[in-house]
């Protein structure tokens, strides 16, 4: 669990994981420095630890690596990994949904389920649009909703990770990885809550999730989508709003940046990606 000053949804996911029917789960938690109450929350649950720490550190992706390598060194019998950002929560029988699941198919490396949207007082909003994955339908969009998602861990290991060159969209990098090796699986549960509030990286820092996204995109498929393109365009001309409200003069102006990005990127050839 990557955890920075989220002391205030801390508790729900901690409880969320803690004995889940049917599944053993081994538990790190990597702080990134909190001056919140995370780490007195934290304290109270420290007993159900196989690792923790806390300190700044070189961001998420990192944090994450760092914890599912120590809990694979100190626990033989781990076979599937995942990470829950300290803002989420696993729903009653999710994980045990995603276990199974992988149980039941050995061949798959990877298993996603369905997805919750919920806010900041923990009231569902909707769902996350998520689908099997296809070359097709995340050439588009990451369709697996994170934290609920689960990964065998051979897998893991022959991806080495995450890569830590991305900030925002290491998990979409990932399971482009991850279907280059072989099948991920789809079950039609829902597993987790993802929780949307105004302080999420996905939300302030939308000019960088479409920077990482658009590069994975190209590397992935040889192009940028159209929908891409304009999305970008559409929320950059309102200020990087993740729901952009425009009138038809700045849709126009829009529209003409993102042909713009369209034929940069599609006519002038792939770009390789480079942290900023």
């Amino acid at each position: 669990m990557p955890s920075l000053n989220q002391g205030r949804f801390l508790e729900a996911a901690l409880r969320s994981l803690i004995d889940p029917s049917g599944v053993s789960v081994r538990l790190a938690f990597v702080d990134g420095g909190s001056t919140d109450d995370t780490l007195a929350i934290a304290e109270r649950y420290s007993r159900h630890f196989s690792f923790a720490r806390s300190r700044p550190d070189e961001g998420q992706a990192a944090a994450i690596n760092e914890g599912l390598a120590r809990l694979l060194a100190l626990h033989a019998d781990v076979g599937a990994v995942g990470w829950l950002n300290a803002d989420d929560v696993m729903v009653p029988g999710g994980l045990a949904a995603l276990a199974g699941a992988l149980e039941a198919n050995p061949s798959w490396l990877a298993v996603a389920g369905r997805g919750q949207v919920f806010g900041e007082d923990g009231a569902v909003t909707g769902e996350y649009r998520t689908a099997p994955f296809s070359k097709k339908a995340f050439a588009r969009a990451c369709r697996f909703c994170q934290p609920a998602t689960l990964i065998r861990r051979e897998a893991w290991e022959r991806v080495g990770g995450l890569d830590t060159t991305f900030d925002m969209s290491f998990d979409y990098d990932l399971w482009w990885r991850l279907a280059a090796l072989g099948p991920m699986g789809f079950v039609d549960v829902v597993a987790a809550a993802s929780r949307e509030h105004a302080d999420t990286k996905t939300r302030t820092r939308r000019r960088d999730y479409f920077r990482e996204s658009m590069a994975i995109v190209q590397r992935e498929t040889g192009r940028v989508g159209w929908h891409w393109c304009i999305s970008e365009a559409l929320e950059r001309q309102d200020g990087w709003s993740p729901t952009p409200q425009l009138g038809l003069a700045s849709k126009a102006s829009a529209g003409v940046k993102a042909l713009a990005t369209y034929a940069g990127r599609n006519l002038l050839g792939a770009r390789p990606w480079t942290r900023p």
